[in-house]
C-alpha cells in the first residue's frame, strides 16, 4: 500500500493534507550558514511559531528540503513536528557542491557507497550527527525524501555521481527524490541521468524551475512525467509575477497535476518571527488570493496544495 513517510513514521497519503513541498524548518549551523548567515534557522520555538497561523489556514504537512551535513537536524525537525502537530517529511540526499569543502566524502565515495548512506537515512533512521563524521547514530527517525542538487544547465560530473546514487536508492526503496534546479535550469538533463539510472518520473519533483518563464519549457518537463515545484511567486518585486503566469497557462495546458508550491523560505529574513517577510503565510493566504484573481478556483488550488504533492510525496503508487 502506498504510504509517505514523515519524521514520526509512516502514514497514509491521505493524511498529508495541504502540503507546503519544498521548505527550511531547520538549517542548523555548516557551510551554508558560515557562507550566508541569514539561513541561521536553529529555533525550535520559533519554527512552532511560524507554522501556527499557517496550520490555522489549513497546512498540514512540510517537506524539508535541508539534506545531509549542511545544516541538517533531524532531532529538531522531529521535536518541531511533535510539538507543532505539523506532518514533516525529512531529507537524505546532499546538497549543491558550494555547501561542502572540497575533500568532503560526497566526492570522494564511490556511487554504490553514496546509495547506501541514502538508503539507509530512508530504511534504518537518519544519522544523530548529520554523516558529519566518522561516527554514525541512527535515530528512529527515517528519511521521506531524498534532496539533491544540479548546477546550472544541468549535473555536474561531480553531481551525476550523487543523481545516480539517489535513483539507484530510489529504485530499491520507493523514496521520493526532489532537485534543486539552479536558476530553474537542467530539468531535462536531471530527469535523464535520473531515469537512466532507475528513476521513477511520477516521484522526482524539480524545484525552482518557475525561475525560466517558458511555457514550452515546462510542457517538456510535464511530458517527461516528472513534477516541478514552484516558489518563486513571492520573488518577482516589481516585475510581472512569472509564476502566476506559469499557472496559468499550466491551467489551460491541463498540467497542474504537475505542480507543487511552496517558498523555499530559507532565511531568517523571511520569516515572520525572525521579523521577516513575507513569512510562511504568504502562499496560503495573500499568493492564494492572487491565483483566484487570475483564474486558479479552490479545486485547482487543490490539485497544486493536495493531489500533486501527495501523488509526488509518496512511496508507491499514490
Amino acid at each position: 500500500m502506498p504510504f509517505a513517510r514523515t519524521v514520526l513514521g509512516d502514514i497514509a497519503p491521505e493524511e498529508l493534507g495541504i502540503v507546503y513541498a519544498h521548505e527550511h524548518l531547520v538549517i542548523h549551523g555548516g557551510r551554508p550558514v558560515q557562507l550566508f548567515p541569514d539561513f541561521e534557522l536553529a529555533d525550535v520555538g520559533k519554527a512552532v511559531a511560524e507554522l501556527a497561523p499557517v496550520q490555522s489556514m489549513g497546512l498540514r504537512t512540510v517537506v524539508d528540503a535541508m539534506p545531509a551535513d549542511c545544516g541538517r537536524d533531524v532531532l529538531m525537525l522531529a521535536e518541531i513536528a511533535r510539538r507543532s502537530g505539523v506532518n514533516v517529511i525529512a531529507p537524505s540526499g546532499l546538497h549543491h557542491e558550494r555547501y561542502y569543502h572540497d575533500r568532503h566524502w560526497s566526492v570522494r565515495l564511490s556511487v554504490e557507497e553514496i546509495a547506501g548512506l541514502f538508503v539507509a537515512d530512508v530504511t534504518e533512521g537518519i544519522d544523530e550527527l548529520d554523516y558529519s563524521g566518522p561516527i554514525v547514530k541512527r535515530t528512529q527517525h527515517k528519511a521521506g525524501v531524498m534532496k539533491i542538487a544540479g548546477s546550472s544547465g544541468g549535473p555536474s560530473e561531480r553531481d551525476a555521481t550523487i543523481f545516480a546514487a539517489a535513483a539507484m536508492a530510489q529504485l530499491q526503496t520507493g523514496c521520493p527524490i526532489l532537485t534543486h534546479c539552479e536558476g530553474g535550469t537542467g530539468a531535462l538533463e536531471q530527469v535523464e541521468i535520473l531515469v537512466k539510472h532507475g528513476g521513477d518520473p511520477a516521484h522526482i519533483v524539480l524545484s525552482h524551475v518557475d525561475k525560466v518563464v517558458d511555457r514550452a519549457y515546462m510542457r517538456d518537463i510535464a511530458a517527461s512525467g516528472a513534477r516541478v515545484e514552484y516558489d518563486q511567486g513571492f520573488r518577482w518585486g516589481g516585475e510581472p509575477n512569472g509564476t502566476l503566469q506559469l499557472l496559468e497557462w499550466a491551467a489551460e495546458d491541463g498540467l497542474l497535476g504537475h505542480i507543487t508550491l511552496g517558498l523555499d523560505a530559507a532565511r531568517q529574513g523571511y520569516w515572520s518571527e525572525f521579523g521577516g517577510a513575507p513569512g510562511w503565510t504568504y502562499l496560503l493566504g495573500e499568493f492564494a488570493g492572487l491565483m483566484r484573481e487570475r483564474g486558479l478556483d479552490d479545486a485547482q488550488q487543490r490539485i497544486l496544495f493536495v493531489e500533486a504533492p501527495g501523488a509526488a510525496y509518496t512511496f508507491g503508487k499514490a
